[in-house]
């Protein structure tokens, strides 16, 4: 029996689904009906409240908003006879009487107007209200009340969508309006800048600022037709976002959310406002030569503005020459491992490629590695050790089908904004989880939060998988049938009770045991997320095992709505770790150290590779020190702010004899080197990014390259060519279709594909398929077919507090700025909202030791001392300190500790002894 509903609009007879509205179906079938409060995209709920879509309805006596009424079989709809356009235009009159008049509107083609000017009004003969004042507290955007007609597209954006519960509505009758907090000016309320509501708002009374002049009148006519737009992918998180640049005369002017898998639409602050950076006066636009090596000694005393104090303007040529045959010197007088390599996150797929393509064949070397080092290293080294695949196995919008959501080690509102907002809305729905020593506005969403001791990751989790599997809630059959190493888990545990682990992790054994019981008994569908909470200590291997081993012996893996999902930190990680930027793994996770697996890879490539591991990050900077390694490419990454133990890394960087640095700014890392190569940045470039839902997705160039500075393919081909390399790549896409003949994960995604769908999700099976966004649902890709489950015993950080240093320092990211800053810092609007370090204290801290927030305090480790503001915050224990890593004026990395998880070799950013005292 069919589900579908036969009715009529306008004569001709149509079908609705059982949850479709009739305006939806009007619009499926061509048929235009007025609409200003309710917004046809995902998870936009019709309110109703505009009256614009009024239709009659045969038999009923008065008119229906087609937004809100769903049909019923035989239901004659009629939306375009005397009375429906008559009421459709009288809301439309009433609505434009208090608007600004059309020569000085906000946006003169927003959408009111456009329905203004299909209805034919042009005017109105009713008495306008007094106009609000307006408010420009806020440095992205504008809010005209005067323009409002109170639909509550923004509200529900705010409440809804985002899930910020910001903005809401005060006042009652003609005094009623919108408002920020508790009527707060925008600037000053809690709004985190998403600009939801203004890509929601239907008459311009949100307008971005850079879309208006002082007066608040729109800059441009039409919009649609007076800027260009490109479609193409966010460069900040691993959340990869799908957007839209409107360009006018070679500058972004604004951006939009565009309907993409990972974001539906949705932005965060960074990808609305964050990239007039491509335009900063500090841009690099022509190559770099270095005047006077001895310059490299010291402190940074470099000016990004002026770095002709310390470099000379060359030619390409000049400086090709100079940067490719000072590597090829050292490889020929030291041998290949004398050279090293850094990529970066920050670049296309097809620039990873390229660039670990060319260490490898090039210098002849496995030293290339890049940030995935300094952040997800040891998850995927626990996922590849216990489920055979480094990446995630479901995405994180299959929180949706979650009963139980656990959060661990991660503060996605921070750091994966848009992917939060998924989260939030599931939370309405199910049961959420939060784990994290610090506590961030992320609670207020969960059902249980257990903030535990820093470092005590092991303790708690293992102390849950002893309730899980010691009360015998594990999954019997799909233990026994999809894993090995169970009894050896179940006997390692055994000592693991919450009581003993009480102490260590600070969570009481009864709230252990509950939230032990509530995930294994949630048996419809789980999902566990972690963030660099969880990777980056010593322990970062073991703590990913733990979660594996909840997930597994439960059976939360191969379903919708379950499974594991490291959220990754950059926007392509994922893609850069597929491609083979990372020490002992060829493309697609291949061994260097496996004869038949590298030797697939020296057939391709037609030649001879090195089948010995490479160095990583931190093992590199460690060799420069020893004087084996000499000369090194940088290429986007900027291991002078990013590495731990910083001073160590630019002693490092000092000491080489060659330095190549390809980059958009006189970075840190730029400041030591020999030859600097004025790159591209992402909306300049074509190519593809994977983000951390495994969906693959093409961004295209918007603008055109500033001065002389060129592709990053482009450079590094340049370079493999004064390697000998016999390279002839003419675009990106001929590199991406090589990429598909070594690397099966691309199997049925072709360039063209991405062309006409934007984004597919690997493993694809076909070309006209879908790609798997749930895997392991028949087994693991494993020698035996199944997964491994791996103990993992309490180890301590590699430094504790003690009488000289009693706090615990951590470092991480904020909401508005990325990485180590060199971009969002130069990124007006983001720079505004966030422009100074600060460290994070909780008040009964800042208290203890004397201290007003606001004031400047010292910052101390072993390693170095900082001076920096304070910030109060409740969230943070009060024996830690929080400090963001993007500050190049108080490099929080002067602090941390180089100390590695010695099966992912990453660094422990989350853990070092500390002391605080006031600088007064």
């Amino acid at each position: 029996m069919s589900d579908l509903i036969e009715f009529s609009i306008d004569g001709a007879t149509v079908q609705a689904g059982p949850e479709e509205t009739i305006w939806r179906v009007a619009k499926r079938n061509s048929v235009e009906i007025p609409h200003l409060c309710y917004a046809p995209k995902p998870d936009y709920r019709p309110d109703g409240n505009c009256r614009a879509c009024m239709v009659e309805i045969q038999g009923e006596r008065v008119l229906a908003a087609s937004c809100l009424r769903k049909p019923t079989p035989g239901m004659i709809v009629t939306t375009n006879n005397e009375r429906a356009k008559k009421a459709q235009s009288l809301v439309m009159e009433l609505l434009v009487t208090d608007q600004p008049k059309r020569e000085v509107a906000h946006d003169k083609q927003s959408h009111l107007w456009q329905w203004a000017d299909k209805l034919n009004v042009e005017s109105s003969r009713f008495e306008a209200r007094e106009a609000p004042a307006m408010d420009i507290s806020h440095p992205a955007m504008q809010v005209a009340l005067d323009a409002c007609i109170q639909c509550n597209l923004c509200v529900r954006a705010c409440r809804e969508v985002q899930v910020n519960d910001v903005i809401g509505m005060a006042n009652r009758g003609h005094t009623s309006q919108i408002v920020f907090d508790q009527g707060d000016a925008m600037g000053a309320s809690s709004c985190v800048a998403c600009g939801e509501c203004v890509q929601a708002c239907p008459t311009g009374a949100l307008m971005e600022t850079n879309m208006v002049d002082d007066k608040g009148v729109a800059k441009y006519a039409n919009p649609a037709s007076e800027l260009t737009q490109t479609d193409s992918v966010c460069p900040y998180c691993g959340v990869g976002c799908q957007l839209t640049y409107n360009v006018k005369d070679n500058v972004i002017v604004s951006v939009r959310g565009k309907e993409g898998t990972a974001n539906q639409n949705r932005l965060c602050v960074k990808g609305r406002f964050g990239f007039d950076y491509v335009k900063h006066p500090h841009r690099l636009t022509k190559p770099l030569i270095r005047i006077d090596k001895s310059t490299k000694r010291g402190d940074i005393d470099l000016d990004p503005s002026n770095p002709l104090t310390h470099f000379r303007e060359a030619s390409w040529e000049e400086a090709l020459d100079l940067a490719g045959g000072g590597l090829k010197s050292i490889r020929d007088e030291h041998g290949s491992n004398a050279l090293a390599g850094f990529g970066s996150a920050k670049c296309s797929n097809e620039e990873a490629y390229l660039f670990q393509k060319l260490v490898r064949t090039g210098f002849g070397t496995n030293n290339v590695d890049h940030c995935t080092r300094l952040c997800h290293a040891s998850s995927v080294a626990a996922l590849l050790e216990g489920v055979g695949s480094g990446a995630v196995s479901a995405p994180f919008t299959a929180v949706k089908d979650s009963d139980c959501v656990i959060v661990i080690g991660a503060n996605p509102i921070s750091n994966h904004p848009v992917a939060a907002t998924f989260f939030k809305q599931a939370a309405k729905n199910s049961t959420l989880i939060i784990m994290d020593p610090r506590k961030t506005e992320f609670q207020r969403h969960a059902k249980h939060m257990l903030q535990f001791k820093s470092g005590s990751d092991v303790a708690m989790l293992n102390a849950m998988l002893n309730v899980i599997i010691t009360e015998e809630l594990y999954d019997e059959q799909y233990v026994s049938q999809y894993t090995e190493g169970f009894e050896n888990l179940k006997k390692h545990i055994v000592d693991f009770t919450p009581e003993k682990m009480e102490p260590i992790c600070g969570i009481d054994a009864k709230t252990l045991r509950t939230v032990a019981r509530t995930y294994a008994n949630s048996r419809a569908s789980i999902i566990i997320f972690w963030g660099m909470g969880i990777s980056q200590h010593v322990h970062g291997t073991d703590n990913a095992r733990c979660l594996i081993a909840l997930s597994l012996i439960t059976g939360q893996v191969g379903r919708p709505g379950t499974g594991l999902h490291p959220l990754r930190g950059q926007n392509n990680v994922q893609g850069a770790s597929d491609a083979g930027l990372i020490p002992m793994m060829l493309p697609d996770y291949r061994l260097v150290d496996v004869d038949d697996l590298r030797s697939r890879f020296e057939d391709a490539w037609g030649t001879k590779l090195d089948p010995q591991r490479g160095l990583t990050v931190v093992e590199i900077m460690h060799a420069i020190h020893d004087d084996e390694i000499k000369g090194m490419y940088i290429m986007g990454e900027n291991p002078a702010m990013s590495d731990p133990d910083v001073q160590h890394a630019r002693d490092a960087l000092a000491e080489l004899d060659h330095l190549v640095v390809q980059d958009l700014f006189l970075t840190e890392t730029a400041f030591y080197a020999d030859v600097i190569l004025p790159a591209s940045a992402w909306p300049e470039k074509d190519g593809t990014v994977t983000n951390t839902n495994r969906q693959v997705q093409l961004g295209r160039q918007a603008l055109t390259l500033p001065g002389d500075s060129k592709q990053d393919w482009w450079i590094t081909q340049e370079i493999a060519k004064r390697l000998d390399l016999n390279w002839s790549y003419g675009h990106p896409k001929d590199v991406f279709a090589e990429m598909g003949t070594v690397m099966p994960s691309l199997n049925n995604i072709s360039w063209d594909r991405l062309e006409r769908e934007d984004a597919v999700t690997y493993p694809c099976q076909a070309p006209d398929q879908p790609g798997s966004e749930i895997v392991f649902t028949n087994g693991f890709p494993t020698p035996s077919g199944k997964a491994k489950l791996v103990p993992a015993d309490v180890i301590p950080p590699d430094e504790l507090p003690d009488v000289d240093y009693p706090m615990i320092l951590t470092t991480g990211r904020q909401l508005e700025h990325w990485h180590t800053g060199s971009m969002t810092r130069r990124a007006d609007v983001l720079d505004q909202i966030e422009p100074e370090a600060v460290a994070s204290i909780s008040p009964k801290m800042l208290m203890d030791l004397e201290i007003e927030a606001g004031e400047k305090i010292r910052v101390s480790t072993r390693r170095g001392i900082l001076e920096l503001k304070t910030r109060s915050d409740t969230g943070v224990p009060d024996d830690v300190v929080f400090i963001p890593f993007c500050y190049a004026e108080a490099a929080a990395n002067t602090l941390t500790n180089a100390a590695l998880d010695p099966v992912g070799k990453i660094p422990e950013f989350k853990f070092c002894a500390a002391r605080v005292e006031s600088v007064q």
